[in-house]
């Protein structure tokens, strides 16, 4: 069993989450239930999927929950573009919060691979 808060992929996307927490919080009221809720989901999955991997036994599970919050991720960066092309994040944030998903798949596609690797 690991710490996840030892690894750098769930701090990168623990960082992340409160980013897009704190940014949708000024998303018009009448998205609450839509957009809002949807990349708080996305985006609270990924840094969940890795620590609930970690508690499982063995690195064949840890990976499932990898590759789960790697489609999060994904999913994110749809839901970015989204808000962005409907006028609710403005391009800087858009563009920064792009990057840092981007960093997180690539972080997560490396750790799946190693662990592929070590078995």
């Amino acid at each position: 069993m690991r710490d996840f808060r030892d690894l750098a992929v769930w701090a990168k996307a623990h960082q992340l989450t409160l980013a897009v927490y704190r940014e949708t919080s000024n998303f018009p009221v009448a998205e609450l239930y839509g957009l809002t809720s949807q990349m708080r989901r996305a985006v609270a999955s990924v840094p969940a999927n890795i620590a609930e991997g970690c508690g499982r036994n063995g690195g064949a599970d840890f990976a499932r929950f990898l590759q789960i919050a790697l489609g999060s991720a994904s999913e994110l960066e749809y839901h970015l573009l989204l808000a962005r092309d409907l006028g609710y994040l403005n391009s800087v944030f858009h563009e920064t919060m792009q990057i840092d998903t981007v960093e997180v798949k690539k972080m997560l596609t490396s750790l799946i691979q190693k662990l592929r690797t070590d078995r």
